[in-house]
C-alpha cells in the first residue's frame, strides 16, 4: 500500500470511527477486478462527502483521501470556456442570488425537456463567474460543509486537469446537457478534448448520459468512454430524435453489444447492480456485471454515500427518531463491500477516504 493510501484509510477511520476500524483490520489485500486490478475509487465531485462539490477545496480533499480519479461535471460558460458545475443552472451552487449586478440574468429556460427557472453558466463570461463563490448544495444533509461557504471560486476544466496531473491522480470528466450545449451554440466536446490534447492527458475517462456525443468521441480520441445509465427514462439526445427506446434498453444484451460498438464501459446507478423493493430494502442482484464483462465493458457504479438517508434501508444505523438519522453515516463500508463482492469494476464515493479504506481492505 503507498503512503498516500495508507494515510487515506487512517483518515477514513477517523472520519468514520469503530466501523472503519472492523474494515482496517483485515488484510489489506485489494479484490481485483477482471483485469486484475483494484476496483477504483472515484471521487464524485471530489470529496463532496466533505467540502462543496465541485470547487478545487473539494477536489484537493479527494486526492488527499486517496481517490484514483477526480470527478468534474462540465458546463460551458458564455465565452465556450468549459467549468465545473453539476448543472449550468448555479443558483444552488452558488451566491449568484446575492449578486445585484446579475439579477437581470435570472431566466427561464428549457433543458433537456423541462423548464428550468435560475442563472445559466451560458449567460456569462468565465471573468463574471469568476466573481461569484460556491456553497454547499445540500445544507441540510452536509451542515458541516457550509463553513466553506463563499471561500471557493468557480474552477475551469483547466484548474482541475492541472491539480489533476500535479498529483498523479485521474480525470473523469462529465459533458452535461450536450444536446442542449449544442444547440445554443457551445459545444462542449471540441474544449474538452482541447484541454485534455494540450496537457497530454493519459489517465482519462470520458463519460456522458446521451449517446450522440460518445459515438462522435470515438473517433475522435483513444481514451476510454464511459456511458452512463439511470434507473430510469432515456438518454435526451434519444428523446429529442424520436427514438423510443430507454436505458432499460441499453442493459440488455443486444443494448450492451451495441454500447460496447463506441464505449468502453459504462456508469449505471447501483439499483441497476442491487435493486431495491417499495421500501428500500435490496432485493437479489442482477446479472448487469457479468452481461457487460462479457461484452468486455467495465462498470462503474454510482453514487455511494455515507449518509442514511443516501443508503438501502438494510443498510442504515441508528435510532429513526433521532431528528440527524437522515444524514448520520449508515452501513456504507458493508453496502460498498458487498458491490465490490459483485465484480463492479470502480465506484463513484462521496468519501473517497471510505471508498479507499474498503477497496485496500476488501477480501
Amino acid at each position: 500500500m503507498t503512503m498516500r493510501r495508507l494515510l487515506a484509510s487512517v483518515l477514513s477511520a477517523a472520519l468514520a470511527g469503530g466501523t472503519v476500524a472492523v474494515v482496517l483490520t483485515q488484510t489489506p489485500s485489494a479484490t481485483a477486478d477482471r483485469r486484475g486490478q483494484a476496483p477504483l475509487v472515484i471521487g464524485h465531485r471530489g470529496a463532496s462527502a466533505h467540502r462543496p462539490e465541485h470547487t478545487l477545496l473539494s477536489y484537493e480533499a479527494a486526492i488527499a483521501m486517496g481517490a484514483d480519479y477526480i470527478e468534474p461535471d462540465l458546463v460551458s460558460t458564455k465565452d465556450h470556456v468549459l467549468v465545473a458545475r453539476h448543472e449550468n443552472e448555479i443558483s444552488g451552487t452558488t451566491d449568484v442570488a446575492a449578486h445585484p449586478e446579475f439579477a437581470d440574468r435570472r431566466a427561464t429556460k428549457t433543458i433537456d425537456g423541462r423548464p428550468v427557472t435560475g442563472w445559466f453558466t451560458e449567460d456569462f463570461t468565465l471573468a463574471e463567474l469568476k466573481t461569484l463563490r460556491a456553497k454547499e448544495r445540500v445544507p441540510d444533509l452536509r451542515p458541516d460543509n457550509t463553513a466553506f461557504d463563499g471561500l471557493p471560486e468557480i474552477p475551469t476544466f483547466e484548474e482541475v486537469v492541472k491539480l489533476a496531473l500535479d498529483h498523479g491522480v485521474g480525470i473523469y470528466p462529465e459533458t452535461k446537457h450536450p444536446t442542449y450545449f449544442d444547440s445554443v451554440g457551445l459545444s462542449l466536446e471540441e474544449p474538452l478534448l482541447d484541454v485534455l490534447n494540450r496537457y497530454r492527458v493519459r489517465k482519462a475517462y470520458i463519460q456522458s448520459f446521451e449517446t450522440a456525443n460518445l459515438r462522435e468521441l470515438r473517433g475522435r480520441t483513444r481514451l476510454p468512454l464511459i456511458q452512463l445509465i439511470t434507473f430510469g427514462g432515456a438518454p435526451y439526445d434519444w428523446v429529442a430524435a424520436g427514438n423510443t427506446r430507454t436505458y432499460d434498453d441499453m442493459v440488455r444484451p443486444d443494448g450492451l453489444r451495441e454500447v460496447a460498438r463506441y464505449a468502453n464501459g459504462i456508469g449505471v446507478d447501483t439499483r441497476r447492480v442491487v435493486p431495491q423493493d417499495a421500501a428500500g430494502n435490496t432485493l437479489a442482484p442482477t446479472t448487469l456485471v457479468a452481461d457487460a464483462h462479457r461484452r468486455r465493458l467495465d462498470v462503474h457504479v454510482w453514487t455511494v454515500r455515507n449518509e442514511n438517508s443516501q443508503l438501502p434501508a438494510d443498510y442504515r444505523l441508528g435510532n429513526p427518531a433521532s431528528p440527524v438519522y437522515p444524514r448520520a453515516t449508515g452501513n456504507v463500508m458493508g453496502w460498498l463491500s458487498k458491490l465490490l463482492d459483485l465484480g463492479v469494476d470502480g465506484a463513484f464515493c462521496d468519501d473517497p477516504a471510505m471508498g479507499r479504506a474498503v477497496v485496500a481492505g476488501h477480501v
